[in-house]
C-alpha cells in the first residue's frame, strides 16, 4: 500500500493524459475523411435553425433576428477556433467531454458530459419533432393528405404522440448500426441536397423583398435580439458534432480543425442569408405559430405550390441528416464515457462485424424517440442552448489551460490572437446565456445535479484513472 491515499480533491480533478488511447483492436475504425467530416458539421447544423427555429425566434426579436443570427455566428466562430485547436491537440472522440477531462479534470468533465447529453439527446428529439411539420406539408402538397394531428403532435400540443418523429429516430438508428462510413456517405449526399434547397429559397424569397417588412426592425429592443440569439444558438451544435468523431477520422489532428472551420463558414453564410430574405419577404408578425414556415413563405411569394413542395422535401431530407449526425455524436460521447468507465461497459461495447456501438445506439434511439414523441418543441430549444453554451465555454477555457500546462504540445492548429479570442469566446457565451429564462437555468441545474449524483455513485470509484492509481498503489 502506498504511503498515503490520494486526496479527494486530487481524485475529483484527475486529468486524462493528452494523446491517450491509440487505436486498439476491437475499437472504432478510421474511415471518415475531410469531405465527410465537413458534411457532419454542416449536416448537424444547417437546417436545425433555419427550417423551424425562425418561428420561435422572429416573434421574440422581429426583423432584428438577423442581428441575433450574427451574434450567434460570431459566438460560434470564436468557439469554433478553440474547438479547432483542441481537436488538433486532443484528437479523440468525446468532444468537449474529452477536452475537459484532459484540461480541467474528471468532475468538470462530468458537468460537461451533462451539458452534452442535453445538447445532443434533447436536440435530436427537438429536430425530430420539427420533421413531422415538413413531412405533413410535403404530403399535403403532393397527395393532398396529412398525418392526423393526434399522431403528429405531443400531448402538450393537443396530440397523442408525434409518430413521424419516432419513426425518423428509428430510421437513423438503423443506419448508424450499419456503420459510420455508410452513415457519413448518406449524410454527405443529404447535405448537398439541403444546401441546394436553401440556395433556392434565398433566390426565390429575394424576389419577394419588401423593405416595409424591415421598417420596425427591433420591436422588442436589444433584449429581444439577445433572447432570440440564445434560442438560435441551438442551431450551432454541428460544430461540436465534428469533434465527436475523433476516433473514426483519418489523420484527425489535421482533418478535424479544417472541418470545423469550413463547417462554420458554410453554416454562417447560409444562416444569415436565409434569415435576411425570410424577414424581408414576410411581415415578422406572421412567423409566430407558423408551421413549415420557409415553405409557406415561398408559396406566398410565388403564388404556386411547387417551390414550397421542393423546400418541404429538402427540409424532410435535411432534418433526417441533422437527426442522424446528432444521434451519432451522442453515441460516440457515451462510447467514450463508457471506455473511461464513467458509464456502464455496455456503452463501450463495439460489434465486431459492423465496428459500431450497437447497444449504445439502441439505448440512445429509445430515449430520443420517447422525448421526440411526447415533448413539444418549444420546451426543448432553450434547454439545448444552455448545454451547448456551457460546453463551449469549457472548450475556450481548456485552450488557455492547455497552453499553460503543455506549452510544447504539438498543435496542428493554434487560435490566433491568443489569449484574446478564447477570452472573447467565453465573454460572448456569457452574454448569450444571460438571455435565457430562469426556468431554463433551474432545469439545467437540476439535470447537472442528477448527473453528478450518478458520478459519485458510479463513475468516481470505477473511473479508468482511479483504477490506474489503485494499481500503482498496490504495486510492489
Amino acid at each position: 500500500m502506498g504511503a498515503h491515499r490520494t486526496s479527494l480533491t486530487a481524485q475529483l480533478f484527475r486529468r486524462m493524459p493528452v494523446g491517450r488511447r491509440p487505436q486498439t483492436e476491437g475499437g472504432l475504425k478510421r474511415t471518415i475523411g475531410l469531405v465527410q467530416l465537413v458534411g457532419f458539421g454542416v449536416g448537424a447544423t444547417v437546417g436545425t435553425g433555419i427550417f423551424f427555429v425562425l418561428t420561435e425566434a422572429v416573434p421574440v426579436a422581429g426583423p432584428g433576428v438577423v442581428v441575433s443570427f450574427v451574434i450567434a455566428a460570431v459566438t460560434a466562430g470564436l468557439t469554433a477556433l478553440c474547438y479547432a485547436e483542441l481537436a488538433g491537440s486532443v484528437p479523440v472522440s468525446g468532444s468537449s467531454y474529452s477536452y475537459a477531462y484532459a484540461t480541467l479534470g474528471e468532475v468538470v468533465a462530468m458537468v460537461v458530459a451533462a451539458c452534452l447529453l442535453l445538447e445532443y439527446g434533447v436536440s435530436a428529439s427537438a429536430v425530430a419533432v420539427g420533421w413531422s411539420e415538413y413531412l405533413n406539408q410535403l404530403l399535403d402538397n403532393l397527395f393532398g393528405v396529412r398525418i392526423p394531428h393526434a399522431l403528429s403532435y405531443a400531448p402538450e400540443a393537443d396530440g397523442v404522440v408525434n409518430l413521424p418523429a419516432m419513426v425518423l429516430v428509428a430510421l437513423c438508428a438503423m443506419l448508424l448500426i450499419r456503420g459510420a462510413s455508410e452513415s457519413a456517405t448518406v449524410n454527405t449526399i443529404m447535405v448537398g441536397i439541403k444546401v441546394g434547397v436553401l440556395i433556392l429559397f434565398i433566390a426565390i424569397a429575394a424576389t419577394g423583398w419588401n423593405s416595409d417588412n424591415l421598417s420596425d426592425f427591433a420591436p422588442f429592443g436589444v433584449a429581444g435580439i439577445q433572447a432570440a440569439s440564445a434560442t438560435i444558438f441551438f442551431s450551432y451544435i454541428g460544430l461540436d458534432a465534428v469533434s465527436t468523431a475523433g476516433d473514426e477520422v483519418k489523420d484527425p489532428a489535421r482533418t478535424m480543425p479544417r472541418a470545423i472551420i469550413l463547417s462554420l463558414i458554410i453554416v454562417s453564410t447560409l444562416y444569415v442569408a436565409v434569415a435576411v430574405t425570410a424577414v424581408a419577404a414576410q411581415p415578422w408578425e406572421d412567423f409566430e405559430g407558423q408551421q413549415a414556415g420557409l415553405a409557406q413563405i415561398l408559396e406566398d411569394v410565388t403564388g404556386s405550390t411547387w417551390p414550397s413542395t421542393v423546400l418541404a422535401a429538402g427540409a424532410v431530407i435535411s432534418i433526417f441528416s441533422i437527426t442522424l449526425v446528432v444521434m451519432y455524436g451522442q453515441t460516440r460521447i457515451l462510447f467514450t464515457m463508457g471506455r473511461d468507465r464513467m458509464l456502464p461497459p455496455i456503452f463501450a461495447r463495439v460489434n465486431p462485424r459492423t465496428l459500431t456501438p450497437i447497444p449504445n445506439t439502441i439505448i440512445v434511439a429509445v430515449v430520443v424517440a420517447v422525448i421526440a414523441g411526447l415533448v413539444p418543441l418549444n420546451w426543448l430549444l432553450d434547454t439545448v442552448s444552455i448545454g451547448t453554451l456551457v460546453a463551449f465555454m469549457v472548450v475556450s477555457l481548456g485552450v488557455i489551460i492547455l497552453r499553460r500546462r503543455a506549452p510544447d504540445l504539438e498543435r496542428s492548429f493554434k487560435v490566433p490572437l491568443y489569449p484574446v479570442l478564447p477570452l472573447l469566446s467565453i465573454a460572448a457565451c456569457l452574454y448569450v446565456i444571460s438571455g435565457l429564462a430562469l426556468v431554463t437555468w433551474i432545469v439545467f441545474l437540476i439535470w447537472v445535479a442528477v448527473v453528478l449524483a450518478f458520478y459519485f455513485a458510479y463513475g468516481f470509484r470505477r473511473s479508468t484513472l482511479r483504477q490506474d492509481v489503485d494499481d500503482e498503489e498496490v504495486a510492489p
